[in-house]
């Protein structure tokens, strides 16, 4: 076995900061979700990991380090829309797989659903999955659908051989299945690296907390909280799977497992999450929307604990790569950075603050515990609300974000700082232009000087 670690990252769609027992639901949600806990004890808690407010640019910071204002994937990726993955971008999956692992992808892509731009193209070795996301499992049911001529359906794929379409057509009733699947073919790529010696990367990209929520038959009804409740149930039973793989075939100690969120909850009457501590919703620049429950483990080098140290989505790219022994690429600009120090058992992260953008629209930055809004929406369904004067924000004072003023200590001097960070990426995109979304596969943006991490 090679002494490369191994790694699987466990992404969780639209999962809520309140859900989960180890963030103060599990049983106040109907659900025991015990196998994640336990997980959580043995591992890093972070409690103030931010993604992006949707699922594409989520997944597109998450594979390339960068911005997805960067990479033109900073708006979801819909059915019939251009967007996705320009050929030149970098993921993590590339890097990898030219350092030697086995790579799989399987379930939600989404930053790209054409030739060129599928897992397969960006250093996966296999891939089964929907070509964009799972609520098109209700087109079935539209009276005026038409399933040869509208459909939706999985796909899948490898390297070698490229990406079909299956003739699975996407339906609510395989959307409560699929999961199964995805377990299926994980726990056996697993087994035939272990087999073959090589260290590999999972990317297991579950369906839940998605909406609809469909429980597979064995867990409906087993829950206090209807179907909620049972799909947590079963999003907790399949983790535990992964978990159980690992040590079955004895590759916990030199395996790191991340198990995060891409943003935050649903906000539909048929599937409402909840954000718990904090206000908001996917599609949401609210706290809510963008904090999402994140945990590390890596025995020996992760110690226990939890923090609120801020730690962003981009970050993964880089601590995960050079945890494998890889460098990120020195020729584009990275936004993560490295947090190997803080991971493996420093008090304070690399990290001092972020900016957050609702699709193209700069809606606040963070800094420390603050945050400096200049647009405001809580919920997906909210109208946004430019913001007279930028709401200066301790979150440590005021979580749920209510406060227009802070009457007590006015706190303009934070500004200074959400400034310094707006002028950093403003000056970036001097050195490097952003890719606009629906770019051209063969796009490449003009660069005017090599950027180094």
């Amino acid at each position: 076995m090679s002494d490369r670690p191994n790694i699987v990252y466990f992404h969780v769609d639209n999962l809520g900061l309140g859900e989960l027992g180890c963030f103060g639901g599990g049983i106040l949600r109907g659900a025991d979700t015990r196998r994640i806990d336990q997980f959580a004890a043995e591992g890093l808690k972070l409690s103030h990991y931010v993604v992006e407010p949707q699922c594409t640019p989520t997944r597109s910071a998450l594979m390339t380090g960068r911005y997805p204002i960067r990479s033109g994937n900073h708006t979801i990726a819909l059915g019939g829309n251009d967007g996705g993955l320009v050929a030149w971008e970098r993921t993590m999956g590339d890097i990898l797989s030219e350092a030697g692992y086995a790579t799989a992808c399987f379930g939600k892509w989404h930053i790209g659903a054409e030739d060129g731009r599928w897992p397969t193209d960006h250093g996966f070795d296999e891939w089964y999955g929907p070509a964009r996301t799972y609520d098109e499992c209700l087109w079935p049911d539209d009276p005026w659908y038409d399933g040869e001529r509208d459909g939706s359906f999985m796909y899948e794929g490898t390297r070698e051989s490229g990406v079909r379409k299956t003739d699975q057509q996407l339906t609510v009733a395989l959307k409560g299945e699929v999961d199964a699947e995805y377990d299926r073919r994980a726990r056996a790529f697993i087994k035939r690296s272990v087999a073959a010696g090589r260290s590999f990367f999972l990317y297991h990209n579950h369906s839940l907390m998605h909406f609809p929520m469909v429980a597979r038959r064995e867990f409906q009804g087993l829950s206090a909280n209807g179907e909620w409740g049972d799909c947590l149930l079963m999003l907790d039973h399949d983790f535990g799977r992964i978990l159980d793989a690992l040590t079955v075939l004895g590759v916990v100690d030199n395996t790191i497992v991340v198990f995060a969120g891409d943003n935050g909850p649903e906000d539909h009457f048929l599937g409402r999450g909840t954000a718990g501590f904090f206000d908001g919703s996917y599609f949401s620049s609210a706290e809510g929307g963008i904090r999402t429950p994140c945990l590390v483990r890596w025995p020996g080098k992760v110690p226990a604990r939890e923090s609120n140290e801020m730690v962003h989505v981009t970050d993964m790219f880089p601590t995960l790569l050079r945890w494998a022994g890889c460098e990120p690429p020195a020729d584009r600009l990275i936004d993560g950075v490295d947090q190997r120090a803080f991971f493996g058992g420093a008090d304070v992260s690399d990290r001092e603050g972020c900016l957050v953008w609702l699709n193209e629209e700069l809606h606040a930055v963070k800094w420390s515990q603050f945050k400096v809004s200049f647009k405001r929406q809580q919920h997906f369904h909210d109208p946004e609300l430019p913001l007279g004067f930028a709401r200066i924000i301790n979150l440590l004072e005021d979580p749920k974000e209510r406060e227009a003023v802070n009457q007590t200590h006015v706190r303009w001097w934070v500004m200074q700082h959400a400034r310094r960070l707006i002028r950093r990426f403003e000056e970036s995109l001097q050195t490097e232009e952003p890719i606009p979304a629906g770019a051209p596969l063969d796009f490449v943006p003009h660069r005017r000087i090599y950027a180094t991490t």
